[in-house]
């Protein structure tokens, strides 16, 4: 519960006491039958009304026993019964009916000895008894009503979950789907396009011809549509990080990029999103560095700060200020990723050259 609600209540809780006790204290002095001793009897007895919510029982024993004790010392009036009434339905909204219906009796009972040589005592009694039936009955309904709010609401989340659960499911189902889909088209197709550059390639150097630079090319590219397709088939597969940022500097490493790891703060577990969000910057940033980078060095810098995790992948390669690359998939995706947790992010050549990727996430707690 918020503090800003907790507030409201106490603001609302109060205000009923203060209502309750003046219109208690206005009936008494339009009876001229308040004094001094009943004005505090009424104002105990209504102003803990305030703290029916932490303490109904309490609340209930400390109104029954003043407003009762200003009947003993003033006699009997039905306007001393409002207060106790309130504290009857608080109790029973809060599950202690018989606790209730106690107090109301002893209220009922001091009210008709007290007022025994009064002739309309009895109706009151009567009357105040269907007013106590009635705070006990509509105690009972409140307490069942806020009781159904929180299963229906209990069954919405379970409902939400479920359809989150079933969606998530089905993308992966569908991510499945279109893996094979690729593995059993593409794939094929490019190795028989690799394979018969290479055996091309093989026959012209038998022969002692010089090989076409259009089917080197040929072989490179499908070479490297080969690994593309290999590295998104498994992202299809799989959407959650398999390794740390640690493992992708090592791999990047013995691919034959030089790059460097730093990690500064006090490095700590995060929450699967941001832990995720995380190792797919330093992947793409690291891919991207391979592919258009050139010969250049990479340094990778994990920052752990109180409450954000600051991610910097920088290179020395070949990147030019005066013509920003248009933002791929890889980059609109590593925005998507950030954004949705709240971060910033900027991906643009640094002004002495090369590529700067610079991502700031707010952590989370540890899942």
């Amino acid at each position: 519960m918020s503090g800003q609600r907790i507030t409201r209540e106490r603001f609302a809780d109060a205000t009923v006491a203060v209502v309750a006790g003046a219109i208690t204290v206005l009936a008494a002095v339009a009876d001229d039958r308040a004094g001094p001793v009943d004005w505090v009897l009424i104002a105990a007895g209504s102003l803990a009304l305030a703290a029916h919510r932490t303490a109904p029982r309490a609340v209930l024993a400390i109104t029954t026993a003043c407003l009762l004790a200003d009947v003993v010392h003033a006699g009997p009036a039905s306007s001393l019964a409002l207060p106790v009434v309130g504290a009857v339905h608080t109790a029973a909204r809060t599950g202690h009916r018989g606790t209730a219906a106690a107090a109301a009796g002893v209220f009922l009972a001091g009210y008709v000895t007290v007022g025994s040589a009064a002739s309309d005592v009895v109706r009151e009694a009567l009357l105040l008894a269907g007013w106590f039936l009635c705070a006990v009955v509509t105690g009972l309904a409140d307490r069942n009503w806020q009781a159904y709010l929180r299963q229906t609401e209990q069954r919405a989340l379970e409902a939400e979950r479920t359809r989150e659960e079933a969606a998530l499911r089905r993308a992966g189902e569908e991510r499945l789907r279109i893996a094979r889909e690729l593995h059993d088209s593409l794939t094929h197709s490019i190795s028989i396009v690799k394979l018969q550059a290479g055996v091309a390639a093989h026959l012209a150097r038998k022969r002692g011809e010089d090989v076409p630079p259009a089917l080197l090319a040929i072989q490179e590219a499908s070479g490297e549509a080969m690994r593309e397709l290999r590295a998104t088939l498994e992202v299809l597969r799989t959407d959650e990080p398999t390794g740390t940022p640690a493992l992708l500097v090592e791999r990047a490493r013995a691919a034959g990029v030089a790059v460097d790891l730093t990690v500064t703060g006090d490095e700590r577990p995060l929450a699967a999103t941001v832990d995720r969000a995380m190792y797919r910057i330093v992947q793409e940033a690291l891919t991207n560095a391979a592919r258009h980078a050139g010969p250049a060095k990479v340094s990778v810098q994990l920052t752990y700060e109180e409450g954000d995790l600051t991610i910097r992948i920088e290179d020395d390669g070949t990147a030019d200020p005066s013509r920003p690359p248009t933002a791929g998939i890889g980059l609109t995706g590593m925005r998507e990723r950030v954004t949705a947790l709240g971060g910033t992010l900027e991906a643009a050549p640094r002004a002495e050259g090369g590529f700067a990727v610079r991502a700031r996430l707010p952590l989370g707690e540890a899942g």
